[in-house]
């Protein structure tokens, strides 16, 4: 009688795969499973059970989680002491009544609260008749005046060629902030310049959220003066 040895086709990794989706209270039936399998640890110290791995896997989450939240707080708290330097700005432009302390508030508040280098502001619309010196009403540089007329939001990086000359060449970047009578029109009558001798501190891909901001209020303060 001639015996005859029966083939078993392997199993698939995809096949198990798909068979514990398909059963996934498999492991709750053979819970001693979990700790007969053995795998690599992640962390390079031989072999732990499924479950160990599991939890390993859980720690290193939590702590991806943990950090991103951190980050998260930081982030916040920093906006937040952002937002108090800009209430203080809005208090202090209301209060101010002339165009000269006008000008001594927003020098103050960039230098001392957002620790700017240099700051100055050039308005090319027309003096009203109370309005003293105090400010640079400028119509020369046309050419710098179309660029600022064309910002969609505040520049932030190096100087531009056309601004040379306006805040000290030296400084290492810059932040040029259109003034507006109003938000929905192009009605540019001025620009907020800072300038700052950290390299970092405005860069092109930065946010500028903060930025448009000060400059809506600038350009609000200035208003009563045009």
């Amino acid at each position: 009688m001639q015996n005859t040895q029966s083939t078993h086709t392997p199993i698939s990794e995809d096949q198990v795969s798909s068979y514990l989706r398909s059963f996934p209270h498999f492991f709750e039936h053979h819970a001693s499973l979990l700790a007969e399998i053995y795998l690599p640890s992640p962390h390079g110290s031989g072999a732990i059970s499924l479950a160990e791995r599991q939890q390993l896997a859980q720690r290193d989450k939590i702590r991806a989680l943990e950090s991103k939240l951190a980050s998260l707080i930081a982030y916040a708290e920093e906006n937040d002491v952002t937002s108090q330097k800009i209430h203080k700005l809005s208090v202090n432009l209301l209060i101010s009544q002339d165009f000269s302390s006008l000008q001594t508030v927003i020098v103050n508040a960039m230098q001392q609260d957002f620790l700017i280098t240099e700051s100055a502001i050039r308005v090319w619309a027309s003096p009203n008749e109370n309005a003293t010196q105090a400010l640079d009403f400028s119509a020369e540089n046309k050419a710098f005046i179309d660029w600022v007329n064309n910002l969609s939001k505040p520049y932030c990086g190096e100087k531009p060629d056309l601004a040379k000359g306006m805040l000290d060449d030296q400084l290492k970047s810059f932040a040029f902030i259109p003034l507006s009578k109003n938000t929905e029109e192009n009605s540019t009558f001025g620009v907020l310049m800072l300038g700052s001798d950290s390299a970092t501190h405005f860069q092109s891909d930065m946010g500028v959220m903060y930025l448009e901001r000060i400059g809506d209020l600038v350009g609000a303060a200035l208003l009563s003066h045009i």
